[in-house]
Formats: C-alpha cells, structure tokens, sequence
C-alpha cells in the first residue's frame, strides 16, 4: 500500500468575506505526481497556498508525513519537507541567478551540500550556468521558470509543488518544462501540479482531482478523468 506523504481533510480557506475552498479532501501518496485541475477561481491556487502556509485556513486539517501542519508558517512548512514553486515564477529580480538559488537554501546548513546541489542545477540547466552572475529579472521567461524550479530543488523537499508552470511559456518550453516535472517524479520526489492544460497535466499525472467551486467533484487516475464525459466537454474542448 503507497504512503500518504500529503493528507487534506475539509479544509476550508478564502479571502476576507470570499470562501474560496469549501471543505476539500485529498491525499498525496509517495513518489506520485497528483495534479489539480478546474477554471480559473476553482480553487486550485488557493489549496498550494494553504498548504505553504499562506492562506491560513478557516477549518480542517492538513497532515505531512503524519505531522499536523494546519496553520504552520511558510518557513515551517519549507522546513519540513515541502517546496512551492509559484505562479509567476516569482524570482527575485535583481538579485543574481546563483543568489536566488541560494535563497532555495536558506534554511540549510552545510555549504559543501548546497554548493554540490547547485553545481547540479548548473548541469540540469546549463542556461543557468551561463547566467549565474546576471540579474534574474533579465532572464527570458523560460529561463527564470528553470531558476524558480531550480531555487525550489535547492531545499531538498520531499514535495514539490507547481503552480501553472506552462503559464506565459513558448510551446517549446514548455515542454522541456513538463518534461523536467516529470523527471522530478521519475527521481523520487512527489509532485503536487496545478496546471491551466488540463490534457497535458491529465495526461503525466498518476492521480488527479477535479475543483470546481471550492469543492472536489472528481478524481481518479489521469487516464480515467481524460476519458469522463464532463471533464472532456467542459476542460478537454470536447
């Protein structure tokens, strides 16, 4: 039986007078890349940002790895295991590519690991080596989405979280971007994937939840919520 490494149970969360999820449930077991798919406001954002402690939630309960996370703080939740990488990217624009990643190493000790761990991005991405002294925000926007994945590899998580990765990127990018999340499960550590392409995140995913209005209605293996009726109508085009 796979492990639970992520366990949500009726989490509630939203913003000022707006509820945004309305109690959700979901598990994420170990090694597997879970997506979360729906329109736009389904929820989806919101869940990642409960999870990293940015949304503290109104009610429920949030488990990782048998521990209660319920309403930890970021740095907390980053210290125990789990990684967001943001819609956005979020990079911190005029500090230097290896500055930023660094910042994905802040809570750790030991330089010797954190240089050898960036020596390894540098050869997962060469583009980054290459520009490891310039300014982040000047980076293409494929670029700064490798350095956002590449900060979030840097704390060793255990869960990876991805918030539209393919958001604003040139189909060829994304790609090698799908490409890359896939290898991060292949490697061992769980996924947890928002993307707006509901086929492709359906399609690489081992199990997948359907949001709709702050609620799970759906869920099960990628393949099987590719082949349901409402699913291909209203996310799949038909």
């Amino acid at each position: 039986m796979e492990r639970r490494v992520l366990e949500i149970r009726d989490m509630v969360c939203g913003y000022g007078g707006v509820t945004a999820l309305r109690g959700i449930s979901l598990d994420v077991k170990a090694g597997q890349l879970v997506a979360l798919i729906g329109a736009n406001g389904a929820g989806k954002s919101t869940t990642l940002r409960a999870i990293s402690g940015l949304v503290p939630p109104r009610a429920g309960q949030m488990r990782f790895e048998g521990i209660d996370i319920t309403g930890a703080r970021p740095p907390r939740v980053l210290a125990s295991g789990i990684a967001h990488c943001p819609e956005g990217r979020r990079v911190f624009p005029h500090m230097s590519v290896e500055e930023n990643l660094d910042m994905g190493a802040y809570l750790r000790r030991g330089s010797g690991e954190i240089a050898a761990d960036r020596d390894r991005i540098y050869t997962e991405f060469p583009r980054l080596a290459e520009r490891r002294r310039q300014a982040a925000g000047t980076l293409s926007g494929g670029e700064q989405q490798m350095l956002a994945i590449g900060r979030a590899l840097m704390s060793r998580p255990r869960l990876i979280m991805f918030d539209e990765p393919s958001l604003g990127l040139a189909p060829n990018i994304v790609e090698r971007t799908f490409a890359i999340i896939r290898g991060i499960r292949d490697a061992g550590t769980t996924v947890l994937l928002v993307e707006q392409n509901a086929f492709a995140a359906l399609e690489m995913c081992d199990h997948a939840y359907l949001l709709e209005n702050g609620r799970i209605v759906l869920s099960g293996a990628g393949t099987e919520l590719i082949e349901n009726e409402h699913v291909r109508k209203a996310y799949l085009g038909g």
